[in-house]
């Protein structure tokens, strides 16, 4: 074994030193990358079963990567809000600052492990609150720095855990070990330069003194500010795999709570099964169009580094999962998963000057990026451009209204806009060879339902199609579709 393999030795004040085991042989280097979400950590007993789950693989020489505790993230963001509104005097008792006391002094009593370790965090978190109330802000820049307090706190409660069990353990905060990033807080973009900067600072460390690193997920720091970033939701995928590229590693485990990526949404398909290989495009596009599962960027660095990704289940470790890499056989794959996107807004751009002229759509797109808004879907006629627009983009409901209402304003000045909200997106990830067969289908289930289709778009990376319909319409139409493509038609030689 590996990483594992320990002696402990009984010193007379009955402490115990733990070493590695080292294997001498070339093979002696990191293996795979194992991330946790907030559900696999959410309490004492999961750290315990993560942590058998990890030591169940006594070959590996794992590191891995957690995200904060539960719904800390969560609660930690509605704190910030609070302290905004109740001025510094009160920030101590906000309940969701409590409720984060509450659970991490809780896990680490249960655990066996002293307080201290997480002490000074959540003194600086109070402080931290009390200073949001002083001055009525939030910024993004704060908001990063806010909830990074959650995966710090993860990360070193689990160290500790390990190493009180004898397993030598060393905990990482991401922003400290290399991952650089924009300075686009909130939703920041990993630089090149942490590739090489990860893959020194963490072999430099292993060669030195060998202990299984545990890695804040979701964080990173700001290029030129030198601030902590944080990588939007869900970056803790994004983590994984770029460890996963930076050190070459042969695997990269994402464990959730769910079997692998599934066929369709649960909550909605009460029959979604799970989807037992992907190809690295399918599965970029099922995180970009709703499927909760992962991160949107993280496929990126895992296809660059050509290094397989598997989706498991830490509540059902035994369950295959999704196997996701660059090849498959799609031959018979007529379908893999249908997704939703909710509360889209769909925009109608006509105008008889783009008969012939260059550069219309350049210009719609120009006006689109000077006001910093992202499009999901595009569909275009000689007279006509139809797009949607990314909600995430965009901070809150008013500024929403604001920001579409500057978009009419300036698109209006080249082209006759039509807004239309309350849409959705339905994304069919599969093989578009076989797009007729599908699209035959599509339309027949949802005329036999009365929808309307009122846009198609097929993706370039040839294994999405999209449909917009009415937001109301859009859960009944992927219960229907996913009856009739997923629970009986799977592959094509079902049709």
């Amino acid at each position: 074994s590996r990483i594992t393999c320990v002696s402990v030795h009984e010193k007379k004040e009955s402490s115990a030193i733990v070493e590695i085991t080292e294997d001498k042989t070339p093979e002696n280097d990191f293996t795979i990358v194992m991330k946790f979400g907030g559900s696999s950590v959410a309490s004492a007993q999961r750290m315990r079963e993560i942590a058998d789950l990890i030591l169940s693989f006594p070959e590996e020489n794992p590191l891995i990567v957690l995200s904060a505790m539960g719904k800390t993230t969560n609660n930690l963001l509605n704190a910030g809000e609070k302290a905004v509104g109740c001025g510094g005097s009160k920030a101590s008792d906000i309940p969701e600052l409590n409720l984060i006391k509450d659970l991490h002094l809780r896990t680490v009593s249960e655990l066996g492990i002293p307080p201290s370790v997480i002490s000074s965090h959540l003194e600086e978190l109070e402080e931290l609150l009390k200073a949001i109330g002083r001055t009525k802000e939030l910024t993004p820049r704060t908001t990063d720095y806010l909830v990074s307090f959650g995966e710090c706190m993860s990360t070193r409660i689990f160290a500790a855990y390990l190493n009180s069990r004898g397993v030598k353990a060393r905990q990482y905060d991401a922003f400290d070990i290399g991952f650089i990033t924009t300075d686009e807080f909130t939703n920041a973009d990993i630089l090149e330069a942490t590739y090489p900067a990860l893959s020194k600072r963490l072999r430099d460390d292993w060669e030195a003194d060998p202990a299984i690193p545990i890695v804040t997920g979701f964080l990173g720091k700001g290029c030129t500010t030198c601030a902590i970033t944080t990588l939007g939701r869900g970056g803790s995928d994004l983590t994984a795999t770029t460890l996963g590229k930076a050190l070459g590693l042969r695997e990269i485990q994402v464990w959730k709570d769910v079997d692998g990526v599934l066929t369709g949404d649960p909550t909605i398909c009460s029959q979604a099964k799970p989807v037992p290989h992907l190809i690295f495009d399918e599965a970029a596009e099922l995180a970009y169009f709703g499927a909760q599962v992962l991160h949107p960027q993280s496929m990126r660095p895992a296809r660059e580094g050509d290094i397989p990704v598997r989706v498991k289940n830490s509540y059902n470790p035994k369950a295959p999962g999704t196997l996701i890499n660059r090849t498959r056989d799609m031959s018979e794959v007529l379908l893999t998963s249908i997704v939703l996107k909710r509360n889209v807004t769909m925009l109608d751009i006509a105008s008889t000057r783009m008969l012939g002229q260059f550069g219309f759509l350049a210009k719609v797109f120009s006006i689109l990026k000077d006001l910093g808004i992202s499009v999901d879907v595009v569909a275009t006629s000689e007279v006509s451009i139809s797009l949607t627009l990314d909600p995430s983009k965009l901070w809150s409901r008013e500024l929403i209204q604001q920001e579409l209402d500057r978009v009419v304003e300036e698109l209006e000045k080249i082209a006759v806009v039509n807004l239309l909200q309350n849409r959705s997106i339905i994304s069919l990830i599969g093989n578009v060879q076989y797009s007729s067969l599908i699209l035959e289908k599509v339309f027949h289930v949802l005329r036999t339902n009365n929808v309307n289709v009122q846009m198609i778009s097929q993706g370039a990376s040839k294994v999405n199609i999209s449909l917009i319909v009415n937001d109301h319409e859009a859960e009944k139409c992927v219960k229907a579709l996913h009856y009739a493509f997923l629970k009986v038609m799977m592959f094509l030689n079902s049709i």
